[in-house]
């Protein structure tokens, strides 16, 4: 527990600056260049030699492509099943929606020249989902129903097959493609599936675009096939939280939303701001009851995500919260406040890939069920970029036209400003439209 008065500058960095160092270090970059050149010089050899070397699982080229008969026959649970549907309904409604605020305009900027947008999908996408510490159906359709909303005709997705098998996928992924239509599965390791997306292989198709979250070597693959020309989007990297909370939290309930993303793994970030140092020692009073329920390996993640990654700040108000919060730019946000505080609070809050009010909202209700986006950008990036939606897979074109009577206005500046930067066919272009 820190107070925020007493921190120093050394203490507040190290508070701030989280997640980066492992996914930009040296060594591990210059062996995901070196898999990558792999992929791009030798296709599906060199995929299936990543899968055997760091999944360890043998399959031959024509094995990497999940076949229509696994789709199809893939199953989970009545249960699991029904809570696939929630979820892709929910998130469904979130993205259409969304949508529906994108759309094609356009305006007289003076007369006789009119400009505005044109909105469509890009052409093809990637999704890349993650395997090894969990199962992830979630990660699956938080990526593919927005490519399936925004309607981007090809969408491929890659996921390491199950740690321990034959090669087998987790069937509950292979469910939610197949409810979405999405039948270019590959099972491949992570930052090979990246690169074979990026390049294409005689398996695996091109694309445009890749996105999915994953470990710092699946992060570092797709930064680094920006450079071969593929879109990639802002970090996805080990998952944190921040909650602000007052007196009038439940310490129960805020341990428990405290320990959510804490669990994912020993490299997650979890932070308490808080006004309330009572709260705050009640809860980790309460943190001890809980960790003590989880599995061993869930509960050192959260210990590693609540002590040396995260751990608590105490300030003296809510304003002093909501900066110490925007300036963390977190993942995901909980406010847990008073009620008639929590709005104030909210209106504070500009940097966080997603806020969720009160603690009837917890964390896993918005990572599984809500619909709003829970593939978020971690380390610091909400500060610039937003969570995957529909909208990530929309582009805007320009479009513009002009009329004789707007040209001949806009001729004297054009030309002014061709002939100040040197480019005399820019002016000569104009010159002989408009003749004096």
């Amino acid at each position: 527990m820190q107070s925020w008065n007493e921190m120093d500058d050394a203490a507040r960095r190290d508070l701030f600056d989280r997640g980066l160092a492992d996914i930009f270090d040296p060594a591990l970059r210059a062996s995901i260049a070196e898999l990558i050149d792999d992929v791009r010089e030798r296709g599906d050899d060199a995929v299936c030699d990543a899968l055997a070397r760091f999944d360890g699982v043998e399959v031959t080229p024509d094995g990497l492509r999940v076949t229509d008969d696994e789709i199809d026959g893939a199953a989970v649970s009545p249960e699991v099943d029904a809570a696939i549907d929630d979820a892709i309904a929910h998130l469904r409604a979130f993205n259409e929606r969304q949508l529906e605020r994108f759309d094609d305009w356009s305006f007289e900027s003076e007369p006789g020249l009119t400009v505005g947008e044109r909105i469509s999908p890009i052409t093809s996408v990637g999704l890349f989902t993650p395997s090894g510490k969990a199962s992830y159906p979630s990660v699956a359709y938080q990526l593919a129903v927005p490519a399936v909303v925004a309607g981007v005709p090809e969408i491929a997705l890659v996921v390491p097959p199950v740690p321990g098998g034959a090669g087998e996928v987790d069937p509950a992924v292979l469910v939610v493609c197949r409810k979405l239509g999405i039948r270019t599965i590959a099972r491949v390791n992570g930052p090979a599936g990246v690169a074979a997306l990026g390049f294409g292989t005689d398996t695996i198709p091109r694309v445009r675009k890749i996105v999915g979250p994953g470990s710092p070597a699946v992060t570092i693959a797709q930064v680094e096939m920006q450079r071969h020309g593929v879109a990639t989007m802002m970090l996805l990297g080990p998952t944190e939280s921040l909650v602000i909370a007052d007196a009038s939290a439940d310490p129960v309930r805020l341990a428990a939303d405290l320990l959510i993303e804490a669990e994912h793994g020993t490299d997650s970030s979890v932070v308490l701001v808080s006004t309330s140092a009572e709260l705050a020692a009640s809860t980790d009073t309460e943190l001890e009851r809980q960790l003590a329920d989880l599995p061993d390996v869930r509960a050192e993640a959260a210990r590693a995500a609540l002590g040396p990654n995260g751990g608590c700040v105490l300030v003296d108000d809510l304003v002093v919260a909501a900066e110490v919060a925007n300036r963390y730019a977190p993942e995901h946000l909980q406010v847990a406040v008073a009620d008639e505080l929590a709005d104030e609070v909210v209106d504070r809050l500009d940097h966080a890939g997603e806020v969720l009010i009160g603690q009837h909202t917890p964390f896993s209700a918005a990572n599984f069920v809500i619909g709003c986006p829970a593939s978020l950008p971690t380390s610091g990036f909400a500060h610039v970029s937003s969570g995957i939606t529909a909208a990530t897979f929309l582009k805007r074109t320009a479009v513009a036209r002009a009329d004789e009577r707007a040209l001949r206005r806009m001729a004297p500046s054009v030309i002014a400003l061709a002939d100040h930067e040197g480019f005399p066919a820019h002016a000569a272009a104009l010159r002989l439209r408009t003749p004096h």
